[in-house]
C-alpha cells in the first residue's frame, strides 16, 4: 500500500511500490467507465514524460492516483513522490491494456450525451 508521510502542515512525502501500480490498474479496470478518460490521458501522456517522470497533475489525471493514496496531495505544497521505475512501467503497461476499451467507453458516452442533448432540445 502507498506510504504517505505528512512531514509538516504543508509538506507531504509519498512512497509508492510496484504493488501500488498493480492496485491502480486493477481499480481502473474494475471502474473503467469512471476512469476511462484518465486511462486515455495516462497512456497518451506518459511517453512525453519519459514514463518515469510522469506528473498526474499535468493533465488533470490524478483521481485514480489520489484514490490509491487516500489523500489529496494538492493540499500539501510541496509534496514529493518516490517510486521505482517499475511502478511507472507497470502502470503504463496496465493503461496500455485498458486504452482501446477506454476509448470506446468515452466515445459511447459522447454519443449518448449528444443524443440526450438532441432529445432535450426536441422536447422543448
Amino acid at each position: 500500500m502507498a506510504h504517505v508521510e505528512i512531514i509538516d502542515d504543508t509538506t507531504l512525502r509519498i512512497t509508492l511500490r510496484l504493488e501500488d501500480a498493480t492496485t491502480m490498474v486493477q481499480l481502473a479496470q474494475r471502474e473503467q467507465a469512471e476512469y476511462a478518460q484518465e486511462i486515455i490521458t495516462i497512456y497518451e501522456k506518459m511517453p512525453v514524460f519519459e514514463y518515469i517522470h510522469f506528473c498526474f497533475y499535468a493533465y488533470d489525471s490524478a483521481r485514480l492516483f489520489e484514490r490509491v493514496l487516500g489523500t489529496d496531495p494538492k493540499a500539501y505544497l510541496p509534496f514529493s513522490l518516490d517510486a521505482p521505475e517499475s511502478f511507472f512501467y507497470a502502470l503504463y503497461g496496465g493503461m496500455t491494456a485498458l486504452y482501446e476499451s477506454s476509448l470506446q467507453l468515452v466515445q459511447q458516452a459522447d454519443v449518448a450525451s449528444a443524443g440526450s442533448d438532441v432529445n432535450a432540445h426536441v422536447s422543448i
